[in-house]
């Protein structure tokens, strides 16, 4: 069992930057693939973001690709996603998911334990 707690979110006006934190209870952290999804009102969940055990490899969705950064530390058992410039579509609960195996993925069924979320709010 992995157990994941978000933090970071908040009410940022467009334009701003916030950085999201993902920690993560299991000492095998770095043989998970990490990954950054969100949900906005009204809207099914979305991929964001995802990052390999090692770091080597990341994935972003086209909609964030150049303003998003995913990274891990392996060390502190934690995930970051650095959102810059912001903007009002980006509002959204943030959820990271961890997935039982090396490799990251972006899609939701691969990833088997999930975070409670953390509002993210771009006002414009």
């Amino acid at each position: 069992q992995v157990q994941l707690v978000e933090s970071g979110g908040g009410l940022v006006q467009a334009g701003g930057s916030l950085r999201l934190s993902c920690a993560a209870s299991r000492r095998t952290f770095s043989g998970y693939a990490m990954g950054w999804f969100r949900q906005a009102p009204g809207k099914e969940r979305e991929f964001v973001a995802a990052i390999n055990w090692s770091g080597s490899s990341t994935y972003y969705a086209d909609s964030v690709k150049g303003r998003f950064t995913i990274s891990r530390d392996n060390a502190k058992n934690t995930v970051y996603l650095q959102m810059n410039s912001l903007k009002p579509e980006d509002t959204a609960v943030y959820y990271c998911a961890a997935r039982l195996n090396t490799i990251a993925a972006t899609r939701e069924n691969d990833y088997t334990y999930w975070g409670q979320g953390t509002q993210v709010t771009v006002s414009s």
